[in-house]
């Protein structure tokens, strides 16, 4: 039986948060991440774990037929790969940033000036777009010590938090591309291999769903049960239940984890009470 190749980083993060989604999906890897190879024992998937930046190289070759890294890395690589899905974790932002004490007004400050990065391919597309001339120094590693030491007038580099940029004298002015993990897939799979990536994002699908979203227990008053029903629409109705006081209903209901507080708000003030919120494990839509 055919098996799906799956590359993911072989350490970090980024890795960590790939096999937790695996299992999360219920798929169970029968070795440790120390060896370059993993095989699923309850799914069709072999996992390869290789650098991050060789990953789009791999899997435009065949060698993996799907992979998991950062949407930065599959722009600045370019390869022939197709981008699936993004998956939501591993978030952050390529972004352009100067030393503190300068003055900015805008994207012309980079006119002429020399900025460092390890994203060359990204900074080049993005100073073409903005029609703004300046050299781009191409370095691997610690691109924010650039300024510092003389080699660059500012820095083009990956920002989780932005306490580094802060460390080093140095403030973020343009964000570029906001960047997150994203599954991607070689361009010529065979039809078994399709067939088994349909069924992994089903199962990512589910889970991702689940994360997203919050179920939600509350006793309504009847008189005000419509209003409630139309806060709460659910995935196709919310779910009406009698309580054995008379005048009252069950209300069960599944809102979006990013709407909640405004929506709890909402039936608070239309007489909601005993508010129970859950959260989901798997949501099959």
């Amino acid at each position: 039986m055919s098996k799906l190749k799956l590359a993911l980083q072989k350490n970090g993060r980024l890795s960590e948060k790939s096999l937790k989604l695996l299992e999360e999906c219920g798929i169970k890897i029968s070795n440790g991440t120390r060896k370059l190879k993993a095989v699923s024992s309850n799914f069709p998937l072999e996992i390869l774990f290789l650098r991050d930046d060789d990953i789009p190289q791999y899997v435009e070759q065949g060698v993996a037929d799907i992979g998991i890294l950062g949407l930065n890395e599959v722009l600045e690589q370019k390869k022939q790969i197709e981008t699936i899905q993004k998956l939501g974790f591993a978030q952050c932002r390529l972004s352009l940033a100067i030393p503190k004490e300068d003055d900015y007004n805008g994207i012309q400050y980079f006119e002429g000036k020399k900025i460092a990065t390890s994203y060359s391919e990204i900074l080049s597309d993005y100073f073409k777009e903005k029609n703004i001339t300046a050299q781009i120094e191409k370095i691997g590693g610690s691109v924010e010590i650039a300024p510092g030491i003389g080699l660059s007038d500012g820095i083009f580099d990956i920002i989780s938090t932005g306490s580094t940029l802060l460390t080093n004298g140095l403030k973020e002015v343009e964000t570029v591309v906001e960047s997150e993990a994203v599954l991607v897939s070689n361009n010529d799979l065979s039809t078994d291999k399709k067939e088994i990536l349909k069924k992994l994002l089903f199962r990512i699908n589910a889970v991702k769903e689940a994360s997203e979203s919050k179920y939600i227990l509350l006793n309504a008053p009847n008189e005000n049960l419509e209003k409630i029903i139309n806060i709460l629409p659910g995935m196709k109705s919310p779910t009406i239940l009698p309580l054995a006081e008379s005048g009252w209903s069950s209300v069960h209901s599944v809102i979006k984890e990013d709407q909640f507080w405004e929506v709890i708000e909402k039936l608070k003030n239309e007489g909601a009470q005993g508010i129970l919120v859950l959260e989901i494990e798997k949501m099959i839509l």
